[in-house]
């Protein structure tokens, strides 16, 4: 009998324009993947997709556009990053967030 791997991949999507950048992905289950490319029902396969986004924080004397040219850059001025992660929790829509939920969150996205 062999055993099955839970192997993960991960989709994921870029943009970039002269107003923004972005990054947006999501891990997903292989073997549901494959699932559902043949045809099976995809509403009980969690995707949960995460990014980024740099946005130029609107002040117009300076280019929206960001560069490594030296005579194009500005001492003034900065960008926005706006960051979204998603993480399941429990598989259960109903369930409440334990303590014990936050703790792990809290462990995967904050730096100590």
């Amino acid at each position: 009998m062999k055993s099955k791997e839970n192997s993960m991949s991960v989709l994921q999507d870029t943009s970039t324009n002269a107003y923004e950048s972005m990054v947006v992905f999501a891990p997903v289950d292989i073997s549901g993947m494959q699932s559902i490319i043949t045809g099976c029902d995809s509403s009980n396969i969690a995707i949960l997709p995460s990014g980024f986004s740099i946005l130029p924080d609107g002040l117009d004397s300076r280019p929206l556009v960001i560069t490594s040219r030296q005579e194009e850059k500005s001492t003034e001025g900065g960008s926005l990053l706006t960051v979204a992660i998603q993480i399941l929790t429990n598989s259960s829509p109903t369930t409440k967030l334990t303590m014990e939920s936050m703790e792990s969150i809290n462990t995967l996205t904050y730096a100590h």
